[in-house]
């Protein structure tokens, strides 16, 4: 299973060329992963971030621009779990228009705890969701 997101390419995410300024794809994918975390997972930012005081920081992000994206575009963001760890979980980007590759990302997040931040298990009821998009491996 994958989580899927469409992004229409507006004037703020553009440079003066009228294409994509690349910072704004990183933007673009904290979007949606935080769209995933409230629609997919049952639990927001704001939960995890303000009202319990943990954080999910990016710890690696390595992403290939394909191809750039220009104002109007519709950008459609696949997200796929390919790890999940105790504390950290392996994402996967792809980013399509019109079945044209744009990017591809892939980013590793962390669960962390209270004010120190240190590692944390992922919660029980966030690790089951995560659990359903993980993406099988065929045989090696």
């Amino acid at each position: 299973m994958v989580f899927e997101r469409t992004i229409k390419v507006i004037f703020q995410h553009c440079d003066p060329a009228g294409i994509v300024f690349y910072p704004r794809y990183f933007e673009m994918i904290n979007q949606v992963t935080e769209e995933w975390f409230e629609q997919s997972l049952g639990t927001s930012f704001v939960e995890i971030h303000i009202n319990q005081g943990d954080a999910v920081p990016t710890a690696k992000i390595e992403t290939e621009f394909k191809k750039p994206s220009k104002l109007g575009d519709e950008l459609l963001f696949t997200l796929q779990v390919t790890k999940l760890g105790r504390s950290s979980v392996h994402l996967e980007f792809t980013v399509t228009c019109e079945d044209e590759l744009r990017l591809t990302s892939r980013s590793v997040i962390v669960y962390v705890k209270g004010e120190d931040k240190k590692p944390a298990s992922w919660p029980q009821a966030i690790k089951k969701q995560m659990e359903f998009l993980l993406k099988e491996e065929g045989p090696s």
